[in-house]
């Protein structure tokens, strides 16, 4: 579940390079910086066969574009590189356990006396695999059991199952996913999916049973992703002391929307970066392919991070979103934005600042929310080049703002508003990387700028999520 849209009640992610071995995780062989190095680089060398032994279920067509590379070396070098690259595409693909590289003369007839042979030895998975872990959302703990069947039609498609028992949600849910041949991030995958949550900051309880169609490609250093998505939403209230908006939310409503999201990610890290950047801009377009629900939604994300002396590092974040109701019919609760917490604004209470009626949290219409954070090591460096070198010491600025807009009043009323009553917090704490899974802040919290009905967290406050501002 998102930070900023808590209503958006999205199954697990069952698809995708997620299932498969990522190249990041591979670690490249060492290849010895000597002398004989350059006699190696400079004897020409014709690779002449290319063999993976292993193959089962497995069709030859699909790897042929993972290997093609290989046959362009030139040189010992560069066979053992080119090769190497070839393993970590097969890795990725998610159907092979175990791949191993094994380069000798050529043999035969034939054979050249600078001849090559490369072979792939591979492992398939097995038919169907299970597996049994635990996730960590934003501030919210699930366990998880999967089903999948890799490879189910020989070219590297994936057939899941998945099913979730969280804190606050329960979901389960069917995915395929197919890639391109030749081109894995080029990808469809087909979902039906059935979500429970509870929202106790909005006395609100959400039921989502779903199908949605994904389209996912490269474009020049982006990535797309385009998505249709059908979803039956059941909203009710948790309790007898539910306020009358939330009771006036309460019902049955049918969304129908076309999305379209672009990523720019040059971040080494997705969990706790030391360099580079993330563009994301996200779009949503519902009521034109049916379903009672009509809007247009907008919002981004920018994260910039930079190395500084003393191996430590300064980060800057900014989100912020906007949602147009087309027609006359407001926008539903399940749709809005919300902020506040230990991963947006640090200092509040879980989504629990902006529009609320009676004690429980509406959202809003418009947002926008602003980090600027300094990374340092631990004092005194314990534990380091091990254990210590999870951890980071973090001093924090949050600022930002939720609201509804009046839509009759014009852009420069609607920045005006969200430029009033600005809430920020400032303090510091301890953060720690669960490898490349998750992350864990405990800090200490000043906040300001505290309006009417909005609930704070002054003082020690716990995080845990994938994603903060």
């Amino acid at each position: 579940m998102g930070t900023v849209h808590a209503r958006s009640l999205d199954p697990l992610p069952m698809h995708g390079p997620e299932l498969g071995v990522q190249a990041d995780d591979i670690e490249a062989p060492e290849i010895e910086q000597q002398p004989r190095q350059e006699v190696l680089e400079n004897k020409d060398v014709v690779v002449q066969r290319v063999h993976i032994d292993g193959l089962g279920r497995t069709k030859e067509d699909l790897l042929s574009y993972e290997i093609a590379e290989v046959f362009r070396a030139k040189n010992l070098i560069d066979v053992m590189r080119r090769s190497h690259e070839a393993r970590q595409k097969l890795l990725r693909l998610g159907i092979f356990r175990k791949v191993e590289v094994v380069i000798d003369t050529s043999r035969g007839e034939d054979a050249l006396p600078n001849g090559l042979d490369v072979t792939f030895e591979v492992t398939e998975l097995r038919r169907l695999t299970g597996s049994y872990n635990t996730m960590v959302g934003n501030n919210e703990g699930s366990m998880v059991l999967g089903l999948k069947l890799p490879n189910a039609l020989g070219r590297a498609e994936k057939l899941t199952f998945q099913f979730s028992y969280g804190t606050k949600e329960t979901s389960y849910g069917l995915s395929f996913f197919k890639p391109q041949p030749g081109n894995f991030e080029r990808n469809v995958s087909v979902n039906a999916y059935k979500v429970t949550g509870q929202f106790p900051w909005s006395s609100l309880r959400e039921t989502d049973r779903g199908v949605s169609t994904e389209l996912s490609f490269p474009l020049w250093k982006t990535n797309q992703t385009l998505k249709w998505e059908g979803v039956w939403r059941e909203l009710g209230s948790l309790g007898q002391t539910a306020s009358f908006a939330i009771r006036e939310e309460s019902g049955h409503s049918l969304k129908s929307s076309l999305s379209h999201a672009m990523v720019i990610d040059t971040r080494n890290s997705s969990i706790l970066p030391r360099k580079g950047g993330l563009l994301k801009i996200h779009q949503e377009l519902a009521g034109y392919t049916g379903g009672d629900a009509s809007f247009l939604k907008e919002d981004f994300e920018i994260q910039l991070n930079k190395s500084l002396i003393w191996d430590s590092v300064l980060s800057g974040s900014l989100w912020g979103g906007l949602l147009l109701p087309i027609g006359d019919k407001p926008t539903c609760i399940a749709d809005r934005f919300y902020l506040g917490g230990p991963t947006s604004i640090r200092g509040f209470s879980m989504y629990s600042m902006g529009p609320q009626s009676e004690g429980d949290y509406l959202g809003g219409e418009a947002y926008w929310a602003g980090g600027l954070h300094l990374y340092t090591p631990l004092p005194f460096r314990p534990g380091r080049g091990g254990f210590g070198d999870l951890f980071r010491t973090h001093f924090f600025l949050n600022a930002g703002n939720l609201c509804n807009l009046n839509y009759g009043e014009g852009p420069r009323a609607h920045l005006k508003k969200l430029a009033e009553c600005i809430r920020w917090s400032y303090g510091l704490g301890i953060v720690l990387r669960l490898g490349n899974i998750a992350r864990l802040e405990l800090n200490y919290c000043i906040p300001m700028g505290v309006q009417s009905g909005d609930r704070i967290c002054d003082g020690f406050q716990f995080g845990a999520g994938i994603r903060f501002l």
